[in-house]
C-alpha cells in the first residue's frame, strides 16, 4: 500500500477537526489521552481501536494505565503523518465518545 505524506496545511486542516489531538513538536506525529471511567471503558476502546487499526492495516504506538490510554499516530513509512493516521484517529474518536460522558 502506497502511502502519501501530508503537508502542514493538510495536517492543521486535519488536526481542526480532531478535538484533543496534537501534533508532535517534530511535525511527525499526532498524539491524544484518552482518559475513561475504568479499566475496562479503557480496554473496550483499545479493542475497537484495535480492530478498526487492523482494518485499515495502520497500527498505532500506544500505552494503557488502568482508565488512560495514550495514542501516537504517524506512518513510519513516509516518516510523518498520512490520511490513514487521520482516519484511524477518527476511528479512535468514534470509539471513545461511546465510552466517555
Amino acid at each position: 500500500m502506497k502511502y502519501e505524506k501530508l503537508d502542514r496545511a493538510a495536517i492543521n486542516e486535519n488536526l481542526a477537526e480532531l478535538g484533543g489531538w496534537a501534533l508532535a513538536a517534530d511535525g511527525l506525529s499526532i498524539s491524544k489521552t484518552f482518559k475513561f471511567g475504568n479499566f475496562v471503558e479503557a480496554f473496550g476502546f483499545m479493542t475497537e481501536a484495535a480492530l478498526a487499526a487492523e482494518k485499515f492495516n495502520h497500527h498505532p504506538e500506544w500505552f494503557n494505565v488502568y482508565s488512560r490510554v495514550e495514542v501516537k499516530l504517524t506512518t513510519h513509512d513516509v516518516g510523518g503523518l498520512t490520511d490513514h493516521d487521520v482516519k484511524l484517529a477518527k476511528a479512535m474518536e468514534k470509539a471513545a465518545a461511546r465510552r466517555i460522558d
